[in-house]
C-alpha cells in the first residue's frame, strides 16, 4: 500500500541521484513529496519556480523532478499530491515536461492535460554560454491549472 509522506530536500536528492534516468538534482524547490510502501520510499516529487521565465508568473510552479523506483501507481500519486499542494499554497497552475519517449500515462491518471510539444533547443547562447547538462530536443508541456469559474480542469 503506498502512502504520501513529507521529505527533505536531502532525502530527495539522494533518492534522484540513485533513481533518475535522464536528470540530475534541481538546485532549489518550494516543496517536494514522498511516497512510501512498508516504509520504504519509492518515490518522490520535487516542485519549484519554473525554469522558463515565460512560464514564472508567480502563479505558476512546475514539477521539475518527479521519480519512482517503478512501483505501480507512485508517480501518478505523486502528480496528484502536488497539484493538491500546489492548490493549497495558493498558486493557480502548475507545469511539468516529459520527454516524448515517455508514455505520460501517470500525468493522464493525475487529470493532466498536453499542452504543446516545445521546439528543444539549448539554452547555450553568445551573451549567456551555458554547459547543457540535460536532454536537448523537443519535450511536451503538461498542465494543471484552476479553472476560470472555480473549477479545476
Amino acid at each position: 500500500m503506498l502512502q504520501l509522506q513529507p521529505i527533505t530536500f536531502k532525502e530527495a536528492s539522494v533518492f534522484v541521484t540513485q533513481h533518475h534516468r535522464h536528470h540530475s538534482v534541481p538546485v532549489s524547490w518550494k516543496y517536494g513529496i514522498g511516497v512510501s510502501a512498508h516504509d520504504v520510499v519509492v518515490g518522490v516529487i520535487m516542485v519549484g519556480r519554473p525554469v522558463s521565465r515565460h512560464l514564472d508568473n508567480g502563479w505558476t510552479l512546475e514539477v521539475t523532478r518527479c521519480c519512482t523506483d517503478g512501483s505501480h501507481n507512485a508517480a501518478s500519486m505523486l502528480y496528484g499530491a502536488a497539484w493538491r499542494a500546489t492548490k493549497a499554497l495558493g498558486f493557480r497552475r502548475l507545469v511539468t515536461y516529459t520527454l516524448p519517449s515517455e508514455s505520460g500515462s501517470s500525468l493522464h491518471a493525475a487529470g493532466y492535460i498536453n499542452l504543446y510539444t516545445t521546439p528543444g533547443r539549448s539554452w547555450n547562447c553568445p551573451s549567456r554560454p551555458r554547459v547543457d547538462t540535460h536532454p536537448l530536443g523537443q519535450k511536451l508541456l503538461w498542465e494543471r491549472r484552476v479553472g476560470t469559474i472555480g473549477k479545476t480542469r
